[in-house]
């Protein structure tokens, strides 16, 4: 409270907003957020409400620091997983990587992809590297046929002779 005994604006915003988060319990107040959100993007548009998301987004980063806002992107990102099942949480991931690749172009791509993975390779060490490898193999050979299988095989032998 302010000097004089009167709330400030922004006290009296936060009040009223605990008040009405305790009416409508946290299924309502998410509703009404979702709504909020829909109609301040039909006002902004799509390039508009990007742009808030984005600034929004900083702002975030900063209050949180590195470990905050990753923590805060995985436990999103789990609960993300769990509304979409396995199947469209794939599917979502694909568009986005697709999206960022447009964007970055073949090399920038490249060069990101390079980086997340001496990123991964130094967190988990050479022997989980490999393992993550092994892994990772194991899956696309189930995802292909035999001889598609074998030719990224030969192409990638061959990339690396180069």
């Amino acid at each position: 409270m302010s000097e004089q005994g009167k709330l400030s604006r922004q006290e009296a915003g936060q009040r009223g907003g605990q008040a009405r988060a305790e009416q409508l319990g946290h299924e309502g107040y998410v509703e009404m957020g979702r709504k909020g959100g829909q109609a301040r993007a039909e006002q902004l548009g799509h390039e508009g409400y990007q742009e808030m998301g984005q600034k929004g987004g900083q702002a975030r980063a900063e209050q949180l620091g590195t470990e905050g806002y990753q923590e805060m992107g995985q436990k999103g990102g789990q609960k993300r997983a769990e509304q979409l099942g396995h199947e469209g949480y794939q599917e979502m991931g694909q568009k986005g990587g697709q999206t960022r690749a447009d964007q970055l172009g073949t090399e920038g791509y490249q060069e990101m992809g390079q980086k997340g993975g001496q990123t991964r390779a130094e967190q988990l060490g050479h022997e989980g590297y490999v393992q993550m490898g092994k892994m990772g193999g194991e899956a696309r050979k189930q995802q292909m046929s035999p001889e598609d299988y074998a030719a990224m095989g030969q192409k990638g032998g061959l990339a690396r002779q180069q």
